[in-house]
């Protein structure tokens, strides 16, 4: 199972220029081996449908895209670790500022089996495990 950023998702949505086809593509290629967000993306993407949780999930299900999938206690304990590898990392000056909720995205991807992002270094650091496709 492939987790979906939430830039893919909007690429996607926004018909962005420079990434909304090859984003819409990679959905494509990888629904067949089943896709989903977590409930961070899900509460992300709340200012593009407005707020609006129908217009959201009629989005979702007709990319295909499992908006239901629960947080887990193995999702919260890796997440856990990786803040803790994050700060860590930042103490050192060795990473950027990131916010928690790439931590939390990346620990929810990690449990389920890999990433979609356009934000390969947002992640690839703290989740250096983790399997990560770029549109």
């Amino acid at each position: 199972m492939w987790v979906v950023d939430t830039c893919v998702l909007i690429d996607v949505l926004e018909d962005d220029p420079d990434f909304g086809a090859a984003s819409a593509r990679l959905l494509d290629e990888r629904a067949s081996e089943k896709l989903a967000i977590c409930p961070i993306v899900y509460a992300e993407l709340a200012p593009a449908f407005e707020g609006s949780n129908e217009l959201q999930q009629e989005y979702l299900r007709g990319v295909g895209v499992d908006f239901r999938r629960p947080w887990s206690w193995q999702d919260t304990r890796q997440a856990h670790a990786a803040w803790n590898r994050y700060a860590k990392q930042r103490r050192q000056r060795l990473a950027p500022k990131r916010p928690l909720a790439d931590i939390l995205i990346g620990a929810f991807a990690a449990g389920c089996g890999g990433l979609i992002t356009r934000n390969r270094a947002d992640f690839a650091g703290v989740f250096p495990d983790l399997l990560i496709i770029e549109p």
